[in-house]
């Protein structure tokens, strides 16, 4: 029996496929408030169910936090695990929503029929196009696609905190010869993409301390050093005129991009006056001796994210603030040490202060990028199965976000990723009225029935 064969199987039960989607997203899964930890035990558990009912020894397993789902299955000389999440992010404010977030609906829109609910697209929609995908292939030849693991995660839209020590303490278990993530998106709608590039993320928060109370800027202003004054010098100073990020070998290890990688981006159709145009602005700020893809996917950047100090309520208040504060991020490239960094950072503040300020900081964490080998067989085997689906040519793309899961994987278990979604710019992920495109749900799972039938 062929491909083909399967193709036709999930034409055939996309209306019961969906409607299995359906009842996941009725699940209000929402890992950050307690309130909800029922619920999403009750979503492991019902993917457990789905999953040994296709022939997968599933189980739900204790966390601190949600459970993981773990699911084995079939067998094959290459063995391919997959990773996506069944908890999603909360619905507020929910008065914005145009329905109930967990009373999912299939509605028409001007551009087609969407999934209105959340986590339609992030991650319930996307990690079903391969449960279903399997449902298939194993209708068909009554066996499943290959020797796979299916690794569901139920903390990350709150930053996974039992991942890593589960991870660690199943890694024998979990150890494959390939990842496939699907929480990510397509290039444009109808161009599909497998994400070879990720940034990793440091968070530094800083508060810059003078005097010892705030000071009436009339008797003080002048003489006396104000804290805001000093942490706008040092934050204003951060990149130079040309774009370039001045912090101390803050590009030590950043490598410049493959030849045949940049040509790829350059021939896709990515308009970069429209892209910056949408959000109403014309001049691309970052290097400015780099495109403004290479910039997003491809290049590290610091960012101020937030700076308050003083009074900032209605009205005028003349004073001198005790303490000035900033939140600042980085988005890293492949290539730079995240700890490194974190250090080089903090001493190039430190070496700004003036006698009468010190300098406390705050870390929100780190992530390293994460690069893979597209030169690996899978890689091309599978973006040619999306150019076979879609009729466009694949692209290997990088993202601006970061993902630290495919960094984890590599990390503590020593494989590559390979990251593909169905997702569109529009989706509204993380807002109100969320939906994920019923063609991306289809055509995903056709999708991923092709890249299985060339991988496994």
């Amino acid at each position: 029996m062929s491909l083909d064969t399967v193709l036709a199987r999930i034409d055939a039960d996309l209306d019961q496929s969906l409607d299995r989607l359906l009842d996941l997203l009725r699940i209000p899964s929402i890992s950050t408030d307690p309130a909800y930890k029922p619920d999403c035990a009750r979503a492991a558990d019902w993917l457990v169910e789905e999953l040994t009912s296709l022939g997968f020894d599933a189980s739900s397993r204790p966390t601190p936090g949600h459970p993981m789902v773990v699911a084995h299955g079939g067998e094959g000389e290459k063995h391919l695990l997959f990773y996506g999440h069944y908890d999603v992010q909360p619905v507020d404010p929910l008065e914005l929503w145009d329905r109930d977030p967990f009373d999912p609906e299939v509605q028409d829109t001007a551009k087609g029929r969407v999934i209105r609910a959340r986590g339609s697209a992030d991650d319930k929609g996307q990690l079903m196009t391969f449960v279903e995908a399997c449902r298939a292939w194993k209708a068909v030849h009554g066996t499943l696609p290959g020797k796979l693991t299916i690794f569901l995660e139920g903390e990350e839209e709150s930053g996974s905190p039992s991942l890593i020590p589960f991870m660690q303490d199943n890694a024998a278990e979990l150890k494959a010869d390939i990842a496939l993530i699907c929480d990510t998106g397509m290039f444009e709608d109808d161009t599909p993409a497998i994400v070879t590039m990720l940034r990793g993320l440091l968070g530094e928060e800083i508060t810059i301390h003078g005097p010892d109370k705030d000071l009436h800027s009339g008797m003080y202003g002048g003489a006396a050093i104000n804290p805001i004054r000093v942490l706008t010098r040092i934050l204003g100073g951060l990149h130079d005129d040309q774009g370039r990020v001045t912090v101390p070998q803050f590009y030590d290890g950043v490598q410049e991009l493959p030849d045949a990688i940049r040509a790829q981006w350059q021939a896709l159709s990515f308009d970069h006056g429209k892209f910056l145009g949408d959000v109403g602005l014309s001049q691309p700020a970052g290097e400015q001796d780099r495109t403004p893809l290479e910039m997003l996917w491809s290049r590290p950047t610091a960012e101020i994210n937030g700076i308050w100090g003083g009074y900032t309520g209605q009205g005028f208040k003349t004073v001198l603030p005790a303490q000035a504060h900033a939140k600042v991020s980085f988005r890293l490239v492949a290539g730079q040490d995240p700890d490194a960094l974190r250090r080089h950072f903090r001493a190039w503040v430190q070496d700004q202060l003036p006698a009468d300020c010190t300098v406390t900081f705050h870390d929100h964490g780190n992530s390293p990028a994460g690069v893979m080998s597209v030169t690996a067989p899978a890689f091309d085997a599978a973006r040619q199965a999306l150019t076979d689906e879609w009729g466009k040519p694949a692209a290997f793309v990088g993202c601006g976000g970061s993902i630290p899961i495919a960094g984890y994987f590599k990390t503590y278990l020593g494989m590559d990723a390979m990251l593909i979604g169905f997702g569109r710019d529009d989706d509204q992920i993380h807002s109100p009225n969320e939906k994920y495109d019923l063609e991306s749900f289809h055509k995903g799972i056709r999708s991923w029935a092709r890249v299985l039938d060339r991988l496994a």
